[in-house]
């Protein structure tokens, strides 16, 4: 068999139209059409967005308060204002009485009933102006309310709205035409046509063509990627060029329709944080009534009684909750980050740890072959003095680079290790002739091995040179480490895009060792940054990697981290015993890694964040997933976390200060109903508004 590079991209046969194919999810909540038919935008405005019943239930009741404070300037019978006023009432506060009785029934409490009792407190007196115009200052808060929540559903609405809800699909039987097909009807193997400035409506490969393509809406990079034949382009991208792709995923399986799925699932499920607002508005409205119970028996004063019940405004943060985590999740999501569930939102914005992977993280994770050595025959001094006594043993009779290349490969033939990939792919590069191996095993974090020509061949990390878990990288290394690095380094020197991350593995025949394996990894640009503005925020970082000490080394120091903060030569076990040890010890740790390996650690961890191009099993087990695989997404997503929960907590504080404060004067009878009411909209406006500074604004379709 002789070896080539493995295909970088499938294409596979066109699948004929299947109603099996996952489309876009959405539902009824998610109606993106107005009553014509046509797209509702984001950028329509506010009177727009208003409920015409609503805005004809305020004008009755604002009338009709008017109407019965001029009646009784007037001198109109009492029996005539409590009619009009009873009418008036019945259709102002019908909204807050369906709120109310839903509350009663899950058996909770809510500003909306005890708004209620002060109406109906105040309409019993015989102060029916007070009770119409609490009503309507109690139904402008609705409205803001629901126009500010407004504002996070379009964060998904324009997610959603943004994919075309067409492609041109390349049909006859040269595929020089083109027919426009409905987006659910395309399928992946089929080929479809961009024209410049288009959106990109799936995942795909292209085909034919070059152009600069944006992908800031999944990514977050706002620089332009110029792509070609063979390079993939995620959904949701726009090229600037013209492009035929072939459809790998469509739908809810593709990049952007992952991405609407998390956001979807974030704004039905609730954080902890959102049950303690719950909990935090129903005690005030508690508070409120044992407040107003007091304030009525101490003074038997019925308005200073009903002020304390209107000015208590918990909606703020009932309502602002729900809205910043949502916001948040939006607004991560175009950074290039998807959070699976706003809990793991809560968590990360707690996080006091980052613990980050080596390969395929911090690095590209697409190393290449920079060295074959030898095996020295037996007799021959070796570079490691610790080592010389077993090289007799050890050391199989001399091999040649080509034969430990080809053996090596063929172990790692169907691997799916940035590793393995190198190696066949060096291999296809020196065009070697490589064996069919049988019963390969894999083992995560140690290697694989495979029977090949009746020998049992061996690829994975030097034998005895691990480092214990959770002990620090030492300044020294072994010498034959470090030989091999020096090598290495010697050869990426000159390399304009250094520094790069070196690994060195090691080729077994039934136990002999043959020859070492040296690779290099480019770090991932920005990732010196990301790691020096992580630790600019206060969080502790540590890098773990299988690695031997003096790769590690040499990529913590183009990080910056001290030897302190670097863990080298971890089996995946390790890897998890350490953020396990870390959280015995009360800190908050967030997992960052890409591969199989991380798997375990990724689950263990406080908060998994797993890369974007790792594994489908790094994916799964991670709570975030970083679109894009770039490490400045990882900071910005830690700010946006920490942002939400710095809100959240303002509007906690200010709501039960704005409260406190409004029930002693109204208590005092220095606040009326109208006073009472009015503090009650300014400050649940003004909360709810506080958290809707977090949803991103909507992007501009190009």
């Amino acid at each position: 068999m002789t070896a080539h590079p493995p295909a970088a991209h499938s294409h596979p046969p066109a699948q004929r139209p299947s109603a099996s194919t996952p489309a876009l999810p959405v539902d009824e909540s998610d109606d993106l059409t107005g009553p014509g038919g046509d797209r509702a935008t984001t950028g329509e405005r506010i009177i727009d967005r208003i409920e015409w019943a609503d805005i004809a239930r305020i004008a009755v009741v604002g009338l009709a308060s008017l109407g019965v404070w001029a009646a009784s300037a007037a001198g109109a019978p009492s029996r005539l204002v409590a009619v009009a006023g009873t009418a008036a009432l019945a259709v102002g506060c019908w909204p807050l009485v369906v709120e109310a009785a839903g509350e009663l029934r899950e058996r909770r409490m809510s500003m909306e009933l005890s708004m209620l009792l002060a109406i109906v407190a105040a309409a019993v007196i015989g102060e029916w102006v007070t009770a119409l115009a609490v009503t309507v200052f109690a139904l402008c808060a609705e409205v803001l309310e629901d126009l500010s929540m407004d504002r996070g559903r379009d964060a998904l609405t324009d997610l959603m709205s943004f994919l075309p809800q067409t492609a041109r699909v390349m049909t006859g039987p040269q595929g020089t035409e083109t027919s426009e097909v409905p987006l659910d009807e395309v399928r992946p193997g089929q080929v479809i046509a961009l024209s410049p400035g288009g959106r990109v409506p799936v995942d795909g490969v292209v085909r034919t063509g070059r152009a600069d393509v944006d992908q800031s809406r999944i990514t977050g990079e706002s620089l332009p990627v110029q792509v070609g034949p063979g390079d993939r382009v995620p959904a949701g991208s726009i090229t600037r060029g013209a492009l035929e792709l072939q459809v790998e995923r469509v739908g809810e399986d593709s990049s952007y329709g992952r991405i609407v799925a998390a956001v979807r699932r974030a704004q039905s499920s609730r954080a902890p944080v959102q049950r303690l607002a719950d909990r935090l508005a129903a005690r005030i409205v508690y508070l409120a009534l044992a407040a107003a119970l007091v304030t009525f028996l101490a003074t038997r004063d019925a308005r200073a009684t009903i002020s304390v019940i209107i000015v208590a405004g918990a909606c703020g943060v009932a309502a602002g909750t729900p809205l910043a985590v949502l916001a948040a999740i939006a607004r991560a999501a175009r950074c290039g980050a998807f959070v699976k569930d706003g809990t793991h939102l809560e968590r990360l914005s707690a996080v006091d740890t980052v613990v980050l992977d080596k390969t395929g993280t911090l690095t590209a994770g697409a190393p290449r072959v920079v060295a074959v050595n030898l095996a020295q025959p037996a007799g021959e001094p070796t570079a490691d003095p610790m080592a010389e006594s077993t090289a007799e043993s050890t050391a199989a009779p001399a091999a040649g680079e080509d034969e430990v290349l080809a053996l090596a490969a063929a172990a790692e033939w169907n691997s799916e290790h940035p590793i393995g990939r190198a190696i066949c792919t060096e291999a296809a590069v020196r065009d070697l002739t490589v064996p069919v191996p049988d019963d390969v095993i894999y083992s995560p974090g140690a290697g694989v091995s495979a029977r090949v020509k009746e020998r049992w061949i061996t690829v994975g990390r030097r034998e005895g040179r691990e480092h214990r878990a959770g002990q620090a990288v030492q300044e020294t290394a072994s010498a034959a480490d470090t030989a091999d690095d020096a090598a290495i380094v010697s050869d990426t020197a000159s390399d304009p895009e250094a520094p790069s991350a070196t690994s060195v593995v090691e080729v077994r025949a039934d136990g002999r060792l043959l020859g070492t394996i040296a690779l290099a990894d480019r770090l991932r640009q920005g990732a010196a940054s990301a790691v020096r503005d992580l630790g600019g925020m206060g969080l502790e970082v540590l890098m773990l990697t299988g690695d031997s000490a003096a790769s590690a080394t040499h990529v913590a120091h183009a990080l910056g981290l001290a030897p302190d903060q670097v863990r080298a030569g971890l089996l995946p076990a390790d890897k998890e015993e350490v953020i396990r040890a870390r959280r015995r010890e009360g800190r908050c740790v967030a997992m960052v890694g890409d591969g199989v390996n991380d798997a375990p650690a990724l689950s263990a961890a406080d908060v998994g964040i797993a890369m974007g191009t790792g594994t489908d099993v790094a994916r799964e087990a991670g709570d975030v997933v970083l679109v894009g695989s770039d490490p400045a997404d990882l900071v910005e997503t830690v700010r946006v976390a920490r942002r939400a929960r710095s809100i959240i907590m303002v509007n906690f504080a200010g709501t039960v200060v704005v409260d406190v404060a409004g029930m002693i004067a109204a208590g005092l009878g220095l606040l009326g109903p109208v006073a009472a009411a009015l503090v009650h909209v300014v400050s649940e406006s003004a909360f709810i508004l506080n958290s809707a500074r977090l949803v991103p604004r909507p992007a501009r379709r190009r």
